[in-house]
């Protein structure tokens, strides 16, 4: 018998269907006269690995409710992301807050070289080979955002050209 090496995230999908991964959940406390009151939040980001993604943060009083809430929102603020190939047309520095993140495009087979919330909004976007650094605070939805960020800021070569004429 063959075994398959296949990844979660490598499955097949139909079109138009968009695939989520939580970022982060924390846990907040609220102290009350009978003791701590909890409650989440978690930033979820949602892609379609075709070049379109969003984000949200969702809030709750359950655990499952807060990722819910962030799911549902995050599929409503999907944006389209310019991308060339499975990489990005150029380099570019994303911004949030104290968290800076460079992305710059790569070869073929270089991968996702990129970490935390980065990753995640990159793999969800669909970019296969790039380079990216977070510079700055470390805070996971900043650097989400910063990452947004950057990519909202590329433009293919077409663009561009029809911005200058």
């Amino acid at each position: 018998m063959k075994r398959e090496n296949k990844k979660p995230e490598d499955t097949q999908k139909s079109p138009g269907e968009a695939m989520e991964r939580v970022v982060r959940v924390n846990r907040c406390a609220k102290v009350v006269k009978g003791g701590r009151r909890f409650s989440f939040s978690a930033l979820v980001v949602v892609g379609d690995r075709d070049g379109q993604v969003g984000y949200a943060l969702g809030k709750a009083r359950e655990n499952a409710d807060a990722i819910r809430k962030a799911t549902e929102m995050a599929r409503r603020a999907m944006v389209k992301i310019t991308m060339k190939d499975k990489t990005i047309p150029h380099e570019v520095i994303g911004r949030c807050g104290a968290a800076r993140v460079m992305l710059r495009p790569a070869a073929k087979g270089t991968g996702v070289i990129a970490g935390g919330g980065a990753r995640a909004v990159l793999d969800l976007v669909g970019i296969r080979d790039v380079l990216a650094k977070s510079l700055g605070a470390d805070c996971p939805l900043n650097v989400v955002k910063a990452t947004m960020d950057g990519l909202m800021q590329l433009r293919s070569r077409e663009e561009v050209q029809a911005l200058r004429q």
